[in-house]
This record gives structure tokens, sequence and C-alpha cells, in this order.
């Protein structure tokens, strides 16, 4: 007898406590408009119809002294038949000596074996180097990085400016040697 008057009870407490707990669901739940809109483009339609574009492209390669490159853009555009032009690069290579070099730029350009970093490069090397540069310029044939102009940056051993940089293989060695020219100034900082 006590077992079916509970039974009895819960028939009628059970739903009415499910329809409290969705009752009250729906009334504290967010009023509309207040959660975060959806994402959309704020170009014209025509634009984004007529223009080719690519969003978050990515490319990984090896080259041909077994160097691995991996290039990751916010977005690409296609800038002729060979070329194309990137914005929010980021660009890493890997030697196989263990050496390894991150390059971060707003704008690239892409084409004939060659990646041209621009608007304010940004090079970190796994040794200890920080280096800017106007322009960086990325072999994809060849493990071979440079700076065709004023560089700047810090050294595992001080401060350091130069005329032009290149970070390349030296010989037939494994190893890779950063040298910089034209008119080379060390702050040494033991």
């Amino acid at each position: 007898m006590n077992r079916t008057r509970i039974v009895r009870w819960l028939r009628v407490i059970l739903p009415l406590a499910a329809l409290a707990i969705l009752s009250t669901l729906f009334l504290l739940s967010r009023k509309p408009g207040s959660e975060p809109a959806l994402p959309y483009t704020e170009t014209e339609p025509g634009e984004v119809a007529s223009g080719q574009r690519i969003t978050a492209p990515e490319y990984a390669g090896v080259t041909d002294d077994g160097a691995a490159i991996s290039l990751s853009a916010a977005r690409a555009i296609p800038a002729g038949d060979t070329t194309t032009d990137a914005q929010g690069l980021r660009l890493t290579w890997r030697a196989r000596d263990g050496l390894s070099a991150d390059l971060a730029a707003p704008e690239a350009a892409m084409g004939e074996g060659r990646v041209t970093l621009s608007g304010g490069v940004r090079m970190t090397t796994s040794s200890g180097w920080i280096l800017t540069a106007p322009e960086f310029r990325a072999d994809t044939a060849e493990s071979r990085i440079e700076a065709p102009s004023a560089v700047r940056g810090k050294a595992p051993f001080g401060d350091l400016s130069a005329g032009a940089m290149t970070l390349t293989r030296e010989g037939g060695a494994d190893d890779h040697v950063l040298n910089f020219t034209d008119g080379v100034r060390l702050l040494y900082q033991p």
C-alpha cells in the first residue's frame, strides 16, 4: 500500500517539477540580441564576387637540402600567373641541423621559388637571435633566408645592426651560418 501511494504522488510531482524547470529555463534565458552577432564580411558582395582570394591558406614543403618550410597566412590573393600576395603571413623554417627560424610579417609576395616578406618583418631563431628588417626573402628551393636591407636585432651576446643579412649553409657542411654585411655594428653585452 505504501508503495502505491508513493507512485501516485510521484506521477503528479515529477511532471510538475519538470514544468517548473522548463518554465524557469525560458524565463531566465537571455533576451534576443544579447548573443554575439554572426561574423559577416565588411566588404561589398560585388567585391567578393569579382576577385579571387583564399582565406587562411597553408603551404608546407621541403627544400632540396632537407629544410622544412611551412607558410600560413590570414588571406592570399593571386597577383598574376606565377605570383600571389598574402597578408598576415607566418613562415616557419626548420633545417636538418636543428636550427629553426620563425618569421612573421603583415604582407608577403610568393612566386618563382621565393617568398618575400615585407612591411616590417620579425625573425626569431632557435639559437636566440631576434631580428627585424623591412624585408626578408626565403628561398623555397634551398636553405636560404636573406634580408637585403637594414637589419636590427638582439643576439645572445648583445645588440646588432647591419646593412644586410644572409642565413645559409656554409660550404658543404650541414651547419647554417648567419652572415651580416654592409656596416655591421655590435654592442657586446657579456
